[in-house]
């Protein structure tokens, strides 16, 4: 197939890397180009030899997983990374640091009691993550077969918005923010955009595992200054502070008394995704109706589809990330396609709408 996906696999692990190059080469739009066992075998092949994907490994000998991405960042612009780590603190951490940097996503490598239930658990998570960002590369490489459907898409996205009239803007009480594809290093470049003394409560989900979510938190308060903490079941919301759907968990908001509470749940996953975006944007504007403001960013699929039209039925603002900036325009399109955004920005855009938005004294006209 001369439009398939290409992909590179770095693992120090023979077997692992033979995993991985299985559950890819089940889908017939992917193609392992190379398997390598550390970084430097890599930035050697990639000398003459071509990919769409790298799948790293974060933990190598020669060189690791954050340096290989360094440098494929630095001389291979174009490649998107999807880094693979065990499923530890360790390698949480490292993981989520390089998402941060720019990698477009991450795996946990399966615990699973058979090489079978390993390629299925890879099949299921990876595939579909890398045939978005290959997608992703070939419309922003022009390669035939795929770029015609992208300009239409973009025309039509815009008149959309430009037919879109709000008739007031309220001040928020709470900003939502759902993200998957990329959307680390995007929440990074948003929340750091506002300020430390920024008062109105932000609450994410990110589509990752579990092991990785505590780690995204602390990330996200090294990076803004101010508190950032998974969600817990019950815990009682604060101004300035920033709350992450915990991995596996579901988060809406409550409201008892008066004050805003968040509630976890395992109920079955929405688009495939648990966190889901569509628990938090819809119990967020049940609370707060035209109060409420929410963000999608960066992501495949259309997770928060369903949250985001009941957001507009009760007259919260809709921001969504543009085709340009975005790792893999998914969620962000399906907001966008349907007329549900009130605007639609580039990445670097949006943290001075939303301080602007969060600083208005009332409705406006």
């Amino acid at each position: 197939m001369s439009n398939q996906v290409k992909v590179v696999v770095v693992d120090d692990s023979a077997i692992v890397r033979g995993l991985l190059t299985r559950a890819l080469e089940t889908d017939p739009q992917i193609k392992v180009v190379g398997a390598f066992m550390h970084g430097q075998f890599l930035m050697d092949w990639l000398k003459t030899g071509e990919t769409d994907v790298v799948l790293l490994d974060v933990e190598m000998p020669v060189m690791d997983g954050l340096e290989t991405l360094e440098r494929i960042q630095a001389e291979y612009p174009k490649i998107k990374v999807v880094m693979a780590s065990s499923l530890t603190q360790k390698g949480g951490e490292v993981a989520v640091k390089a998402m941060a940097m720019g990698a477009a996503d991450c795996i946990g490598k399966p615990v699973a009691s058979s090489h079978t239930e390993s390629i299925k658990i890879l099949v299921e998570q990876l595939v579909p993550i890398v045939i978005s960002l290959g997608v992703t590369s070939s419309v922003s490489s022009g390669r035939i077969g795929v770029s015609t459907s992208s300009k239409p898409v973009a025309e039509k996205s815009k008149k959309v918005v430009e037919k879109k009239i709000r008739q007031f803007i309220c001040k928020p009480e709470i900003v939502v923010i759902g993200a998957s594809t990329g959307g680390p290093k995007a929440l990074t470049t948003v929340l750091a955009g506002l300020p430390s003394n920024f008062e109105t409560p932000i609450f994410i989900v990110q589509h990752m595992p579990a092991t990785f979510t505590p780690m995204l938190a602390k990330h996200i308060m090294q990076d803004t200054g101010r508190p950032c903490s998974e969600a817990v079941d019950g815990g009682l919301i604060e101004n300035n502070h920033t709350y992450v759907a915990p991995g596996e968990y579901h988060m809406e908001l409550v409201r008892i008394k008066g004050q805003i509470f968040t509630k976890l749940n395992q109920n079955e996953p929405e688009h495939f995704c648990r966190p889901s975006v569509n628990p938090l944007f819809e119990s967020a504007t049940k609370l707060c109706g035209e109060n409420l403001l929410s963000v999608m960013l960066t992501g495949m699929g259309d997770d928060g589809i369903e949250g985001t039209r009941e957001i507009v039925r009760n007259n919260g603002f809709v921001i969504a990330q543009n085709q340009e900036t975005c790792v893999v325009w998914g969620m962000p399109r399906a907001v966008v396609e349907e007329g549900l955004a009130d605007m639609v920005l580039p990445l670097d855009k949006i943290a001075s709408e939303v301080r602007r938005l969060c600083s208005m004294e009332k409705c406006r006209a």
